[in-house]
């Protein structure tokens, strides 16, 4: 039986727990993510889990089981401000867009992995996929749209008409399948085309 990292995130609202289920499994596929309203629920289940995603008010409740945990604990607060941090616990602020909560994710992800982005490392375990082959162009245009950039600025940015840029992001849609800004960035950090420092 094939055996796969689990991450758990533990917040009291279901909507975040659904929401924040559904990136991670975006950004780390070969991860099993488990949500739970409760930490009786979690420690019913035994030490199992690779990463604990965790509301602010559940880690204070719950210090001593996720200071147990602390080097694999993220606590999800709503602002950048950390009151009082402590050490070795990461933060993330989900008060942001989609896709700033993306790329804080992969930054921690990124960081966690001593610099390297695991989140296909064992592609013998994923199904055989065959992946769209993009031209350089589309890279070219790729990279310029997860850094941010318009339109008007990637034409100039590579010396393109208008009409060929929109062509070029219609042709990434069509072959990957991926429409919002937050997927092709992580598209385009988990298949090596940005690095995570860049966006």
């Amino acid at each position: 039986m094939e055996h796969r990292p689990q991450i758990a995130v533990i917040t009291r609202n279901a909507l975040m727990n659904i929401g924040l289920k559904s990136i991670l499994e975006r950004i780390i596929p070969m991860a099993e993510v488990r949500t739970f309203t409760a930490v009786g629920e979690l420690e019913a289940e035994g030490d199992t889990f690779f990463h604990y995603f965790v509301s602010s008010q559940t880690f204070i409740e719950h210090s001593r089981f996720f200071l147990g945990r602390r080097h694999r604990t993220i606590v999800l607060t709503e602002s950048g401000a950390v009151p009082q941090p402590t050490a070795g616990v990461s933060y993330l602020n989900i008060n942001c867009s989609e896709e700033e909560l993306v790329k804080s994710i992969l930054r921690l992800h990124h960081t966690a992995h001593n610099g390297g982005y695991h989140g296909a490392c064992n592609e013998s375990a994923l199904p055989h996929v065959t992946e769209p082959v993009l031209s350089a162009r589309e890279i070219e245009v790729l990279k310029l749209i997860v850094k941010g950039r318009l339109n008007k600025e990637i034409a100039d940015s590579l010396n393109i008409g208008l009409t060929t840029v929109i062509s070029h992001r219609r042709n990434l849609i069509e072959k990957l399948g991926i429409r919002s800004v937050s997927g092709l960035t992580i598209y385009a950090v988990t298949h090596g085309h940005v690095d995570i420092d860049e966006i």
